[in-house]
């Protein structure tokens, strides 16, 4: 196991950094250590996911383990990771996030009673295809866990978006052979939208917010 990834990591010079690591734990421990890996991007959305996904269709392509216990190891991560920050959100407490989110500039009380209301609504869509959106994939059992959405419910759901979203990756890898980096390049495109877009909001959310403060003023 340690030869094919290394030599797959190597060939694509993803040795250092969050990526070495991840490649490293998942050369230490096989099944579980994808596990680790993909729970912890949960905790840590830099950790390259993406990465380990493919690699690990890849390993089960060259009989390291199976492609089901590729699915298996890595979705397990996924929930499990997912229920971490589910129980943070759970921890802080609906009170708590309301005074927290008050004191951020530009944003108001009212700003998250309208979320809440959102995702007492729409929580359901939320947490299954949030799942399958990058950067959104880590945080939104946040507000699963701060509303406190029911146990089974979150599980079903989260388990769920977090299978197809392996599925995707896994066999994306599996399928490329030792060509499965190329996978990262498409993720990366897909991170890159998500992040513009979301940029792209906040800018014009703040400049609404602050005319609407000048022309208060007035």
């Amino acid at each position: 196991m340690s030869d094919i990834l290394i030599t797959a990591a190597a060939e694509t010079e993803t040795l250092d950094g969050l990526a070495g690591w991840a490649v490293g734990v998942m050369d230490a421990l096989g099944g579980p250590g994808a596990a680790v890996v993909v729970g912890a991007d949960n905790l840590f959305p830099p950790i390259p996911s993406e990465l380990v996904l493919p690699l690990a269709g890849f390993s089960a392509s060259q009989g390291v383990f199976s492609f089901g216990a590729a699915l298996l190891w890595t979705t397990l991560g996924s929930v499990l990771g997912a229920v971490i920050v589910y129980a943070v959100g759970a921890i802080i407490g609906r009170e708590r996030t309301r005074a927290l989110v008050a004191r951020i500039p530009l944003i108001r009380a009212s700003d998250f009673d309208r979320s809440e209301a959102w995702f007492t609504r729409h929580g359901s869509k939320a947490v299954l295809l949030g799942r399958m959106i990058p950067l959104f994939r880590s945080f939104i059992s946040l507000p699963a866990g701060i509303e406190r959405m029911g146990m089974a419910k979150f599980l079903l759901l989260t388990t769920i978006g977090s299978l197809i979203w392996n599925t995707i990756f896994v066999t994306a890898g599996y399928q490329l052979g030792e060509n499965w980096h190329l996978v990262d390049a498409y993720a990366e495109i897909l991170q890159k939208i998500v992040v513009v877009t979301v940029a792209i909001a906040a800018v014009v959310f703040v400049a609404l917010r602050v005319r609407s403060r000048r022309q208060a003023a007035l």
